[in-house]
């Protein structure tokens, strides 16, 4: 929690408890189905937690904002969004069920209202939303074509509503046409050396 504090100062006693808490869940429920590496789990905040956090670094989402959380696994970046932006609201989607189950579990033992969880292929969600986040499940340009047609034409953020994918490397073979994109490294804003590789990419319709 030092490590999550050292770059969000603001937290509530609510948001710094529930952040707290997200250890022992995923401990637990780890142990039930396997939906993180153990070497990953010693690390959940710096690899998990303050990875997922760094989309708030990009944006801070206006509350009533609609946010779908792609390819969820476990719940991030999710869960942690969700306990940060708490009337912003958050529909995680998997279509592996052990998966959404697990992250259906943290979110009600965190009393996170703001959560839904869905257990269905993206492409069969309706509707429209303002953004979609997701921990780089496939390539750009693969993502884009499940979720360009659901993204509202209408933008209350500050900026224009899409995808934010946290997503390093070279993308240029990945840019969807008719699109506006935008990459930014991590380390612009975390000085641990796990994010000198990663990145976050903003994309949007021309």
């Amino acid at each position: 929690m030092d490590l999550i504090q050292k770059y969000f100062s603001n937290l509530s006693t609510a948001q710094i408890k529930q952040l707290s808490e997200l250890k022992s869940l995923y401990f637990e429920w780890n142990e039930k189905i396997n939906v993180i590496s153990r070497k990953d789990i010693d690390n959940l905040y710096l690899r998990h937690v303050l990875h997922s956090l760094a989309i708030a670094k990009f944006i801070n989402f206006t509350p009533g904002t609609r946010v779908v959380d792609v390819g969820t696994g476990g719940g991030f970046p999710g869960v942690p969004l969700a306990i940060l932006f708490p009337e912003v609201e958050f529909i995680l989607v998997d279509s592996i069920r052990k998966k959404i189950i697990v992250a259906d579990a943290i979110s009600s033992s965190l009393k996170l209202n703001n959560v839904k969880s869905v257990n269905d292929r993206i492409e069969n969600l309706p509707g429209t939303y303002d953004f979609f986040v997701s921990r780089a499940v496939t390539k750009l340009d693969i993502a884009w074509g499940w979720v360009g047609n659901k993204i509202s034409p209408n933008n209350v953020n500050s900026i224009k509503n899409g995808l934010i994918y946290l997503k390093g490397g070279d993308i240029n073979d990945e840019i969807p046409n008719k699109t506006i994109v935008q990459q930014l490294p991590l380390s612009r804003w975390f000085d641990e050396s796990f994010f000198e590789d990663k990145g976050i990419v903003y994309i949007t319709k021309q």
